[in-house]
């Protein structure tokens, strides 16, 4: 958003539309993705097809996204970033449905699912840690003039995409899927996700998940806008990341044992109303007079909120998880790609959504790039990165209060599915 807004001079009004419009193509493709690879039936496994061949796509979408050619401007350059975003959602897709969905196959055991995703959440944030070297980058790169900062970013878009490549091609033979999860679903698409959606449990997720989702994305789509235009310190991005991140990762050992203590449901809650809190507080900003003040308050609420979001990153995918559980033992199919490609797409829509609010904002407000900004525009900023993720979050805890399945039922519903397949193999092998 900021390398679009800042250095190509795209109106932020125009970035927005871009990214909301871009949500419409990703309700074709996520649950598309999901679908087929529910259904694919492959030697390789039906999950490690899909991340294969998701290699290609993300290196061309890094590419198209920070590297567009010098000579395009005006409308041409806008339909480039279009294409190049639409065709990094999609390639992302391509990864992570089926890399969530492998997830949730490797174990159907209730805490063993939430150590295997809170080491996920450890891993994803810590590349994030380390993608701040780019961020740290493409600053100092701004303070050379935009021809710089486009250097930068195709050089970075070439790292990101190759070793993202590597990691896949290195992690593909060390994985294997669970012989139980590779019978293809038979279920026509429609059909599956009215399963997703007939499913009390997923429906209450998914709208969750959005509101959770619009909050935690203010992070992501403002940081760099608050650090330079409100805090005025554009040098300390990287570290106000780093202060968020770090606790997000390392928080993830001490939450899974307190998931095991209190329970799945009454963590996400509390982490989700001291995440809420934590950035409520980022509306003070604008009032502090002292640049140390305002990098004081800064750090410390997104280390608080970082700590909060490891609960979200370790204890809600392990809770999908046990909602998939729920929809085999009522439909006899496991459709973990369509069910993480509704969340996948849930999600989109509310980063998207926070996008475009954003950039609409912005406009509003009077925003004008690399100059010093109105007290208007910096209300707003804060206002969208902290006042709106105080209510998403608050709503979120809310909603979730009504989420009913606990231990108890998850472990009789897995005793029924195992007792259902154990009886179901003899006969297939007798078929045979």
């Amino acid at each position: 958003m900021k390398f679009s807004t800042d250095v190509l001079l795209i109106a932020p009004g125009v970035m927005g539309l871009i990214f909301g419009l871009s949500r419409l193509w990703d309700a074709v493709s996520d649950p598309l993705v999901g679908y087929l690879s529910d259904k694919t039936t492959h030697q390789f496994g039906r999950r490690r097809t899909w991340l294969l061949g998701s290699i290609v796509p993300i290196i061309g979408a890094f590419l198209m996204v920070f590297a567009p050619p010098a000579s395009l401007t005006g409308a041409g350059l806008t339909l480039w970033m279009a294409v190049g975003i639409v065709g990094y959602y999609s390639a992302m897709t391509i990864f992570f449905v089926p890399h969530l969905s492998l997830g949730a196959e490797l174990t159907t055991d209730y805490h063993e699912r939430s150590r295997l995703f809170g080491v996920r959440h450890a891993a994803y944030t810590f590349g994030c840690i380390l993608s701040l070297a780019s961020m740290y980058l493409l600053i100092s790169a701004e303070s050379q003039g935009p021809q710089e900062v486009r250097a930068t970013a195709f050089q970075l878009a070439l790292v990101a995409g190759g070793v993202m490549a590597v990691l896949i091609l290195i992690s593909l033979p060390a994985l294997r899927e669970p012989q139980h999860s590779q019978a293809p679903m038979q279920s026509r698409p429609y059909a599956a996700f009215k399963d997703v959606w007939n499913n009390r449990h997923a429906r209450l997720l998914i709208g969750v998940t959005f509101v959770e989702h619009i909050g935690s994305a203010a992070i992501g789509v403002l940081t760099l806008y608050v650090a330079q235009y409100v805090v005025g310190a554009a040098y300390m991005a990287p570290l106000m990341v780093l202060a968020y991140m770090a606790p997000s990762s390392l928080s993830v050992p001490f939450w899974i044992p307190l998931s095991r203590r209190f329970g799945k449901r009454r963590l996400w809650i509390i982490s989700l109303l001291l995440s809420g809190v934590s950035f409520g507080g980022m509306f003070a900003l604008p009032f502090l007079d002292s640049l140390t003040a305002r990098l004081w308050l800064i750090f410390v609420l997104a280390a608080s909120a970082g700590f909060a979001a490891g609960a979200g990153g370790t204890i809600s995918p392990s809770i999908q998880g046990d909602v998939i559980d729920f929809d085999e033992l009522h439909t006899g199919e496991r459709k973990e790609g369509s069910y993480f490609a509704a969340w996948n797409f849930v999600y989109k829509c509310a980063l998207g959504a926070m996008l475009m609010l954003t950039g609409i904002a912005l406009s509003l407000a009077g925003f004008v790039p690399n100059v010093e900004q109105t007290m208007k525009v910096q209300l707003t900023m804060v206002g969208l990165y902290g006042l709106l993720p105080l209510a998403c979050y608050l709503m979120a805890a809310l909603m979730f209060r009504r989420f009913s399945l606990n231990e108890e039922e998850c472990t009789e519903i897995r005793r029924q599915l195992d007792e259902r397949n154990n009886t179901q193999i003899p006969a297939v092998a007798n078929t045979a």
